[in-house]
Parts: C-alpha cells; structure tokens; sequence
C-alpha cells in the first residue's frame, strides 16, 4: 500500500500473474509499475508467486533431471507437471486467503495467464472474491488449444505484416539472416545451435511495446561485416555469406529465453476437466498448415507465443522436460478448472479490459466467453496491446468503471 495508508484497514488486492510459470513483480519504487502506483492508493497490494516459480517452490530443469535420476517414472512426472495448473494455483491461493489474511475476501487482479486464473477462481472459490479484473486474459470456455492456435496464428502473420510495413528494410536483411543461420554453424553463448525456428521466435514480443522497435534494432546490428550493411554482409563472408554479430546472436538467446515453466506448461493451460482428444502439440499441427511459417519460407515469417517439438531438443534448460511434456500432450484427464454452471450465475463483478488486437489471446474468443458469464463488463479497446496494464491508465479506468458502477460498494468509497 501507499506509505500513507500503511496503518490503515485497507481492502485486499491480490494480483494473479501473466504466465504460465512467470514470478510476480518485484518492483523497485512505487512507480517502476503504474498498476501499482495506481492500485496502492486503494488497496493493500498482495504479489504472491504462483507455485514453482520464484520464492515459491521453484521447479526448473535440474527439479526434473534430479526426478529421472531417481528413477521417477515419465508417467510420475508428468503427474507432477499437472499440479501446477489452474486449479493447484487457485487452491493455493485461497488457502493464502483463509490462513494469512484471516478469510477475509479480497479483489482479483488478473493480467493475462492471470485472466485464465480469474475464471478458475470464479469457478471454485467465488465466496473468497468480493470483485474481480482482468487485462488481456479471458480464455474460451469450453477451453481448446488447437482452437486458440487456430486464431493466433493469423494474428501472428498480420503482426509480421505490420512489422514489415514499419521497416521494410529489414524483410530482406531478415531473410539474409535465416539464410545464413541455415548453414548450421552459428551457435549462442551458451553452446546450442542458433536455428531459423528459434530466429522466428523473435516475433513472441510482437503483442507488447514497443517489441517492434526492439527485434528492429536487433536486425539492424546482426551484421558483423563492414559498415554493418545487407551489401558489405553479402559481400564480405564471400562464399560463407558474411558473419553475425555477436550482439545479435546474444540477444537472439536473451529474446528467446523464458521462465522454466512457461513453455512446459503453454499448451496445457488449455485443457480443462477430461478432454475429447489429447492435444498432441497442437500449435505445431497448426502450423504445418500455414506453409508460410515455414523456415525456409521468404519473407520470413515471425511466430508468437506457440510451443514447438524441436525446442526441446535444441534448448538444454527445456531438454529435461521433453519425456513428462510429451506424456502429457497424450493424455486426456487433467483437472476441472472451469464450472461454466457457476459462471453463468456469477454473482462477483468482472469487469475486464479486452484488446482488441491482442496477439496472444483472441479478442473474439475473449468476447464470446464474457457473454455467458453473468455479472461480467468489459471494456474493448485498440488503444493498447496486451501490455497494457503496465502504465497506469488501463487499471485506472476499470477501477473507476466498477466504482462508478457500485460494484465496489461497502470496500471502498471516493
């Protein structure tokens, strides 16, 4: 909370965090996360890290090599991976509530991976809620991943698009690095091999800002020849096609890494309850249908947030994860984590913001899911990507719409 409210009974904000598998803020002032800044002034913030991430019982890839080299079976620690989801978060959580916070009910913030974890909450624990918000976060319910896939990646290549359009320079200097990363000799600070698939990674932050701007820069120093330039790149290598800057190649691996239990988890958040199909990695069967994702596609295309098989034979920290992600991308019995009964008859105001344009989470799905659940507004906007939350405006304004609306009532007052 605000130093000046440090005495004071505050209402409880407990904010659920993007992800899977990403640690709550740490933040450094009270203004490093206008959220923050913002929701200070009304409530007493609570930044819990979800299970196996951060200070909370991280799993990573050493916690599943130590697992194989007990001799736990895949079957086991695929059984482990699932307590990890949705419903493990949210039980988690309200154990947090009725132990630490003496029951009281509190408000959700939910930005994201967080939405999902809303929707859960609302399904399991509505009682523990007094409100909730969510940015960027309501999944379809029925959940689905090969669904999800199926809208994202058009939003992937119009992102890619729209990139190009910004910076048309960088279509070919961005073919001329996959070209030269398809010899196969280009490796990362850290051993692995350098391929096309991970330097179409790049585009996973083309849903924030200003990641445009960001991979841009990044394109513009990959040439180590010269003047730096597409012509002295070509020219200089000779036969070899010219070198990568070691600038470039670090922060293609810094860009492309990620929390341990993002991408384990990616595909998984999806399944909910027993499912008609296993999921069988179902981004990358949409993708083999878009042949313009191909890496040897021109121009190349830039991909988002998708999880592919070859990552975890070319990343060392997801290699570990390979047997227990693959036995699961076969199974079909994962926990319950909506009740779409309960969420028809909500009783605990949502009010959310929906981007319009959102990369990761389809605002049209978005939509559809926030029709059938009772008591819900949002508010949709291109304004923002799915970012949005970290400036202080969009937390601001959903405050305002459920204080306006009295859905705040008796927990706080103007």
């Amino acid at each position: 909370c605000a130093p000046e409210h440090v005495h004071d009974n505050l209402p409880l904000l407990v904010f659920l965090q993007g992800g899977p598998g990403g640690q709550c803020p740490r933040p450094l002032s009270p203004s490093s996360d206008g959220w923050i800044q913002e929701a200070i002034k009304h409530f007493r913030v609570v930044l819990p890290d979800q299970r196996g991430v951060g200070r909370s019982s991280r799993v990573d890839a050493s916690t599943m090599k130590r697992m194989a080299d007990d001799g736990v079976s895949v079957e086991r620690q695929a059984w482990y991976l699932k307590r990890f989801l949705a419903d493990s978060i949210i039980r988690d959580f309200e154990h947090l509530r009725l132990t630490e916070f003496d029951a009281k009910p509190w408000v959700s913030l939910g930005q994201s991976y967080g939405g999902f974890l809303t929707l859960t909450y609302l399904s399991l624990f509505p009682q523990g809620l007094i409100a909730s918000f969510t940015t960027g976060g309501i999944p379809h319910v029925p959940a689905n991943a090969r669904e999800v896939y199926e809208h994202t990646f058009p939003r992937m290549a119009r992102k890619t698009e729209q990139f190009y359009e910004r910076y048309p320079q960088d279509v070919a200097r961005a073919a001329a690095i996959a070209d030269r990363i398809a010899q196969g000799d280009v490796v990362l600070p850290n051993g692995e091999k350098l391929t096309v698939e991970r330097f179409q990674m790049l585009g996973s932050s083309f849903g924030m800002k200003p990641s445009f701007e960001r991979v841009h820069w990044l394109i513009d120093s990959a040439f180590a020849d010269g003047d730096g330039s597409l012509k002295a790149f070509k020219h200089g290598g000779g036969a070899s096609a010219g070198s990568l800057s070691d600038d470039f190649v670090y922060g293609v691996m810094d860009s492309t890494a990620s929390s341990p239990l993002y991408w384990p988890l990616q595909e998984f958040i999806y399944a909910d309850g027993e499912l008609e199909h296993p999921i069988l990695w179902a981004a990358q069967q949409v993708r083999e249908t878009m042949p313009e994702f191909s890496g040897s596609a021109r121009p190349i295309m830039f991909t988002g947030e998708a999880m592919f098989p070859w990552m975890y034979d070319q990343e060392k920290a997801l290699q570990p994860f390979l047997p227990a992600v693959d036995c699961l991308m076969k199974d079909k019995q994962f926990g319950k984590i909506y009740d779409q009964d309960q969420l028809a008859n909500n009783e605990v105001p949502l009010q959310s913001a929906v981007y319009f344009d959102d990369m990761y989470v389809d605002s049209g799905l978005q939509l559809d899911t926030l029709s059938r659940i009772a008591n819900s507004h949002y508010w949709t906007t291109n304004e923002f990507e799915h970012d949005g939350l970290h400036g202080d405006i969009v937390f601001r304004h959903l405050f305002d719409e459920a204080l306006n609306r009295g859905d705040l009532e008796g927990i706080y007052k103007r």
